[in-house]
Order: C-alpha cells, then sequence, then structure tokens
C-alpha cells in the first residue's frame, strides 16, 4: 500500500481528522523539524513536507490547520529529558554531567532554536510548544539536581547563584554561536560548568 493509499485508508468517517497510525505522525513531524533545520522556518511550507513525505497536502491540513500548529504538534511530540537522568551523586558532578550532556546534543537544538527565533515571536502557542519540548524538561531537572545538591548540604538554599543556573546554561547554549560561530560543545560547556557555574555556588 502506498502511503497515499495510507492516509486515505486511515480516515475516520465524516470526521475532519484522519487517523494516523503513531509511526506515520511520527514521520511527519521529523520531516517538518528537519526542513526547519535546514531551511528555517519561513521557508518550510505543507506542500514540502506533504511532497517531502509522499502524501497530499489536504492530509497536513485534516490534521493541523495551519503550519504552525503543524510545528507546535512536532516540538511537543519530541519533549524531551535527556538531563532527567543524571545522578552522579554529588552536585558538582551532576552539573559537569549535564554540561557534557547538553554539548552533545546543543547543535541539533541550537539550529532549531535560532530557525524558529523570529516565528516564536509572533505566534504564542509555537513558543509554548518550544518551551515545553526544549526548556520546561531540562529546567525541572536541573531543579532536581540542586535540590538534591541542597538536601546533601553541599551548597545553602539560600545562595543566590542557584536561580541562574539554568539561563547560565542554556545561555551559553545559545550565545556561543553568535559569540564566537561555533557550537557549545561538550568540552566548551564543561570549562564553562567548571569557570563559571561551580564557583558561583561555592563548589570545586
Amino acid at each position: 500500500m502506498t502511503p497515499q493509499a495510507a492516509d486515505r485508508s486511515e480516515q475516520v468517517g465524516t470526521s475532519r481528522r484522519s487517523k494516523l497510525t503513531p509511526e506515520r505522525e511520527q514521520e511527519f513531524f521529523d520531516a517538518v523539524l528537519h526542513q526547519i533545520r535546514e531551511c528555517g522556518y519561513d521557508a518550510v511550507t505543507m506542500d514540502g513536507i506533504a511532497a517531502s513525505t509522499r502524501c497530499s497536502k489536504s492530509t497536513l491540513y485534516r490534521q493541523w490547520r495551519t503550519k504552525p500548529q503543524f510545528v507546535a504538534a512536532a516540538l511537543r511530540a519530541n519533549r524531551r529529558a535527556r538531563f532527567a537522568g543524571i545522578d552522579t551523586g554529588t552536585l558538582a558532578g551532576d552539573l559537569r554531567e549535564a554540561a557534557r550532556c547538553a554539548g552533545q546534543w546543543s547543535a541539533e537544538d541550537t539550529t532549531l532554536l535560532q530557525a524558529l527565533g523570529h516565528a516564536v515571536l509572533q505566534d504564542r502557542e509555537l513558543a509554548q510548544a518550544l518551551r515545553e519540548a526544549l526548556v520546561e524538561p531540562e529546567v525541572a531537572a536541573l531543579q532536581e539536581i540542586i535540590r538534591r545538591g541542597v538536601e546533601r548540604g553541599e551548597v545553602a538554599a539560600g545562595n543566590p547563584a542557584l536561580e541562574y543556573v539554568p539561563a547560565q546554561i542554556f545561555g551559553v547554549l545559545r550565545v556561543r554561536p553568535i559569540l564566537e560561530g561555533d557550537t557549545a560543545d561538550p568540552d566548551y560547556l564543561l570549562r564553562f560548568v567548571e569557570a563559571a557555574v561551580l564557583p558561583a555556588l561555592g563548589l570545586r
């Protein structure tokens, strides 16, 4: 069965929306995020996604009425908490591991953030989906890392630098490509944490 026939066969009665398999839906999401990274948000069209996934444009519009809604759905479907599994037993160790982890996916995520930069300022739903997919899960995981460090007595709960740890890590991920024309790779992020984050927390 061709992808077009599969799309048609999955329509449900008179419903406006088609019922897609999770695999087919993820194929659409992967395609739109890939094209945004490659071409930029403005250059991506529903026609282009339909052609690359070999489906009818109407299939996409039945699922997602507009490109912003489609992209927002793709972002939410790719929500990941990559810091969530970090637990080395010490706050300094956890922050170093978070730096290494962030450096491994910084190129992919930074490209997406930059490609969506102007669009998210214009579309509230898109901005919220971006935060839910790429920011909030990681911030929550960093806050849990910090909470454990405070509970172990490694850093005082009132240390004013604690509040800014997520901003420091996410800030350098976004800014290094602008300042130096290069991504914040694991080595760079580890050096940043050692030089700026740990001293602010009173850690070695």
